[in-house]
Parts: C-alpha cells; structure tokens; sequence
C-alpha cells in the first residue's frame, strides 16, 4: 500500500499541473477531468490546474458544437470532485456565446475558478483570441470583454491570476493580474504546434515570470495539433518542473516566502512609470 504524501509545509502552496489529453466525446473528458481532481487530492494538492478546452478538444479547431453551460456536466462534475477532495479547480473550458448577429452563433473560451469546497468562484473569458500562425479563433468565438474585472483565485495564502493561451503574448494580461493581487499566474493553453512554438511557449512563460516577478503555472492540452510541455516557472525565472508532449499530471510546491524574498530583492513592480488601462 502507497503511502499518502505528507500535507505541504506552510507557507507553501501545493499545485498539480494535469497536462491532460482530451476529445470530442465530451462524457469521456468528463471522466478525465474527475481522474485529474481525484489524483490532485491524493497529492494534497491546494489547487489543480487544467488545460484550455479541458472540456472538449478538436485539433481541426473547437467551435460552438462542442460548447456546453457553466451549470452543464463539466462544470458540474467539476464542482463536485473539488468538493469531494478538497482542491480548488482552475480549469479550460468553452461555453456558448450570446447570440451576437446574423450568421452561425460563436462560442465563448472560458476559463473557470472553482473553490476547495466546489463554489464556483469566478470565471474568465478569452480577452486575446488567436488569429495568428494561419488561424482564425474569432470565426468561432467571441472574445471576453477587456474591462471584465480580472480572475483571482485566493488559494492557501496566494492569489492565483488566470489568462488563457494566446494572453500569453500579451505582458499587459499578466501585468493587470498582477495589479489585482496576483502572486502566480495561471495559463490553461491549447498551444499550437509549429515552428519555433515550443520555445516561444517556454520563452514567453518564463518572461511573464521574470517581469512580473511572480510564478507561472502554465498548463498545456497533449495531444495531436498541440505541444504539451507545460512549465511551472518561478519569479526569478527559474523552471522548476517542465513536462513533455505526453499526457500527465505531476505535482509541485510553491514557496510563498521566496516569492516575497524574490520581489523584495528586485523590486521592480514599485518602479512602474506606466499603468495598464484596458482598451475597449
């Protein structure tokens, strides 16, 4: 019989990055996603994370067909498992748009914040949608207003800051998190595979870290069309946990005293000249 992992010491904060691998049979991600909560409270994890599209992934691109309501099984199930096992959820997923003019409804990405004891505390909208590399994420979705007020999770002691993806390339995403309390920032993805996407991934989290001198939790989908690879950065820049392209759910600490030793030491936040104002 395996023993149970020791609760975290205080101050720390014990985060599980599930690097899943999800499909279009929204009941089977269903299943996953239970599986991953379940895994993090055997870890006496504070807080999971999940990918973006958690929910329901086609790497042909998601649309409103696979969109399902914030009271709909995922959610749901969601909200249930963090309860039975004591873990705050962030999580990607996609629910469905207000009817926004003529032509085929869009969907909205969403990320959604669940606490220990299964409220849902806040969700997030994708502010940035990904019409880059060749791909047209607006054709499907409607992105999240600008001057929505910021998800942050308070979780053990720190606050959890949450963006999606393509927010990723975006210093300004993470420098108003950061404004609302943010001591970790938090990047459920689906990243697109392709040249050099892989480093940028890695470069781009570790930058947000650096410049932010705050943590990034950053959680990449597995499977066909995306990278994986998903890191766990700490304020200095230093990655403490790289994954690969597989699907898998591992586990880490983050030191809350360290993070306040790192800002203390480079107190570049207390030096800004400039303010980010959202553009709407």
């Amino acid at each position: 019989m395996t023993a149970r992992p020791a609760a975290p010491v205080r101050p720390a904060v014990r985060v599980t990055v599930a690097q899943l691998q999800v499909g279009t049979d929204r009941g089977a991600n269903v299943e996953v996603a239970r599986d991953a909560v379940r895994e993090a409270g055997r870890a006496r994890a504070d807080v999971v994370v999940l990918p973006e599209y958690a929910s329901a992934f086609d790497p042909r691109g998601v649309g409103p067909e696979l969109a399902e309501p914030l009271d709909g099984p995922f959610v749901s199930a969601l909200r249930e498992e963090a309860a039975r096992a004591g873990v705050a959820v962030l999580a990607g997923t996609t629910v469905p748009g207000e009817d926004d003019g003529p032509g085929a409804p869009r969907a909205v990405n969403t990320v959604v914040g669940v606490t220990a004891d299964g409220a849902l505390a806040g969700v997030y909208r994708k502010v940035h949608l990904y019409d880059a590399f060749g791909q047209r994420e607006s054709d499907r979705f409607v992105a999240g207003p600008a001057d929505a007020p910021p998800l942050v999770l308070d979780v053990a002691g720190l606050r959890f800051g949450v963006m999606t993806c393509y927010d990723l390339r975006f210093p300004e995403s993470a420098r108003r998190l950061v404004d609302a309390g943010a001591h970790v920032l938090v990047v459920p993805a689906a990243w697109a595979a392709g040249p050099l996407k892989s480093t940028h991934w890695r470069t781009l989290a570790a930058a947000r870290a650096i410049e932010n001198t705050s943590a990034v939790v950053a959680v990449g989908q597995a499977g066909r069309g995306v990278v994986g690879r998903s890191l766990v950065v700490g304020p200095d820049g230093v990655v403490g946990l790289e994954l690969d392209e597989t699907p898998q759910v591992r586990t880490v600490d983050l030191d809350a005293d360290a993070l306040v030793a790192v800002r203390e030491r480079n107190p570049s936040l207390t030096h800004r000249r400039y303010a980010v104002v959202p553009r709407t």
